[in-house]
């Protein structure tokens, strides 16, 4: 089954030109989102989801109906190839149920692969950098070394619960149990 998802950004357009050349496609639902591209939350592409199984096609006019990023086009890309959901984009002249929209689709997930990689070097590039500067990476302890030390007390004393004691010093259970665990006391 094709299945149909249109957007526009703002109330001065009209959803008239997608739907037309959605329905001319074979597109036998067609879902619309009247709402900007950048807003990650658009109910209508939820419903999309939803109502795609294996072997269907999910068409778009355009790619930027879609996704505004490539980062989003590719998850989506990604989440469709698993589900067994082809795509179809109208203006973009591509369709994953050919070999060469399979080979658009490839070239997609290698960009993003190769993306993922650099980030992940610049960032182990930058953590580098700022250990070799005395800099500690993560998270600052929620707690200071004396709230530690009678977190600990109070822990070892059985006397508390533990979740009283975590409510007390704001703190969550694992939170506490590392605490312990990092100062040698058996949990």
């Amino acid at each position: 089954m094709k299945i149909g998802y249109a957007r526009i950004s703002t109330h001065e357009q009209n959803l008239d030109l997608q739907n037309d050349a959605l329905k001319a496609a074979g597109c036998e639902k067609i879902f619309s989102d009247q709402i900007s591209g950048a807003t990650t939350i658009r109910p209508e592409l939820e419903k999309v989801k939803e109502v795609l199984r294996k072997g269907d096609t999910l068409v778009v006019w355009r790619l930027d109906r879609l996704g505004r990023s490539l980062r989003n086009l590719i998850d989506w890309m990604s989440y469709l190839e698993k589900e067994g959901i082809a795509l179809q984009s109208l203006h973009e002249t591509i369709d994953t149920s050919t070999p060469t929209g399979k080979l658009v689709f490839h070239l997609f997930a290698a960009l993003a692969e190769f993306e993922r990689n650099l980030i992940k070097e610049r960032t182990l590039a930058g953590l580098s950098a700022a250990r070799s500067r005395g800099k500690k990476g993560g998270r600052p302890k929620s707690l200071q070394a004396d709230k530690i030390k009678i977190a600990i007390d109070l822990y070892n004393k059985k006397e508390i619960p533990v979740n009283q004691i975590c409510e007390m010093l704001k703190i969550s259970k694992p939170t506490l149990y590392k605490y312990v665990k990092d100062l040698g006391v058996n949990t």
